[in-house]
């Protein structure tokens, strides 16, 4: 019997016995955990009953300042390469903005283009394995959906060139530039020049850039993004990329500011068009952040507390999936440096299965095929795994059973 094969016929035996003991084992979202949640607990009480002032003179309780107090748009600025005055200030979810970008596009079109977006069978270009509520919101607001696979050497800039080149109903493309959700990558500054300098057919192309892990770091050793807004400046594209920000995964995931950035036209088209739907975000939480953080310095600061808690999770699904299934090649699987995933790749047609048998023992992962537009992946192999709401004992054994379904997928 070949050493893969004993490994296989114990994967089933000790599978029967995960599945007469059933755990419950949630790994379905990039949810904080209450230990990182916890690192944010000073901003309910951080501001006394007179404190409602910010540096300057802005009463908060009041109306008024409708695109974000001028600090919290000088901190989100300098985490995402933006001047202060191209910085707009939005709710608790830069979803909520992506969405406000997205229908002014689709309704009204954007500077520099001829005509609404919606309605004139136009599409937005999705790198894959991606983020499932990018392809959701995309969906939702009629547009179209054109792959462009993520592979090991990151992303192929030169098919999306072409692809951007070649149709005019081409209208974007979503970006996550840092630590990518879920392969974890990063775009190098090659890759951020080629998305800046390339032709594109539409004259209101646009690059919708997620920057949700901008100070996500796991590792010690930090992935540098360029500087995305003054590469399109340089280009002669000034107007070529949306930029999205939150603190979602930093302070709390359910009472974070979020922020949108771009050129001078980019933002005052987005604050025309939110100022029809918003007197404003919530001036007193964007108080608290200012308050708590101080400046981006303190930011980076607490985001090493978050790369304290997360490093151990992160290593245990790393050595938990080599201990378990390196030189079988049934998988494979990423190593990010920050983020908040890691995306493991079955033998092609095999992730449903793998999903069942871990179902069954009581992992919940996130349903395959998630990771691509209209919940389809063609080659049914992307698994992505989130590491950092589990207690760490929870993570191992998670990634214990999951291993194990991988093995007992492969002998079905």
């Amino acid at each position: 019997m070949s050493d893969l094969a004993s490994r296989i016929q114990e994967a089933r035996a000790r599978f029967e016995q995960m599945c007469a003991d059933p755990v419950s084992l949630d790994l379905t979202r990039g949810k904080p955990s209450a230990e990182q949640l916890d690192l944010s607990r000073e901003l309910l009480t951080i501001l006394g009953p007179d404190d409602f002032v910010d540096g300057h003179g802005n009463d908060c309780r009041n109306y008024g300042v409708p695109d974000g107090l001028p600090e919290a748009r000088a901190l989100f600025g300098e985490v995402l390469d933006v001047p202060a005055d191209g910085i707009l200030i939005g709710e608790n979810s830069s979803l909520t903005l992506m969405y406000d970008a997205v229908a002014a596009a689709v309704l009204h079109g954007v500077p520099g283009g001829s005509a609404p977006w919606g309605g004139q069978g136009n599409r937005i270009l999705c790198p894959v394995p991606g983020y499932d509520r990018h392809f959701a919101l995309t969906e939702h607001l009629g547009l179209g959906m054109t792959t462009v696979e993520i592979g090991e050497a990151g992303l192929d800039v030169e098919a999306i060139a072409r692809l951007a080149a070649d149709d005019e109903h081409v209208k974007g493309i979503w970006i996550v530039p840092k630590y990518q959700n879920p392969v974890g990558t990063t775009l190098s500054e090659e890759e951020v020049r080629a998305l800046a300098n390339m032709k594109t057919a539409a004259s209101d192309f646009r690059i919708l850039w997620d920057n949700a892990y901008a100070v996500h770091h796991i590792d010690e050793k930090l992935d540098p993004v360029s500087d995305i807004l003054k590469a399109c400046a340089e280009a002669g594209n000034p107007d070529r990329v949306w930029i999205f920000g939150s603190t979602s995964k930093i302070t709390f995931a359910g009472g974070g500011i979020s922020a949108f950035g771009g050129s001078a036209a980019n933002a005052a088209w987005m604050s025309q068009h939110r100022g029809l739907r918003t007197i404003g975000a919530d001036k007193i939480n964007q108080l608290r952040h200012i308050r708590f953080f101080g400046d981006a310095d303190g930011l980076r600061a607490h985001m090493k507390k978050h790369a304290e808690i997360l490093r151990p999770k992160f290593a245990a699904v790393q050595s938990g999936l080599e201990e378990r299934l390196a030189g079988t090649g049934l998988a494979s699987w990423t190593k990010p440096r920050g983020g908040y995933f890691v995306s493991l790749d079955t033998q092609e047609g095999q992730a449903k299965r793998v999903y069942e048998l871990a179902s069954k023992a009581g992992v919940k992962l996130t349903p395959v095929g998630a990771t691509f537009p209209y919940g389809n992946d063609p080659k049914d192999r992307n698994i992505r795994i989130s590491p950092t709401l589990p207690p760490s004992d929870e993570l191992e054994r998670a990634i214990t059973i999951l291993a194990t379904a991988i093995l007992c997928a492969a002998d079905d």
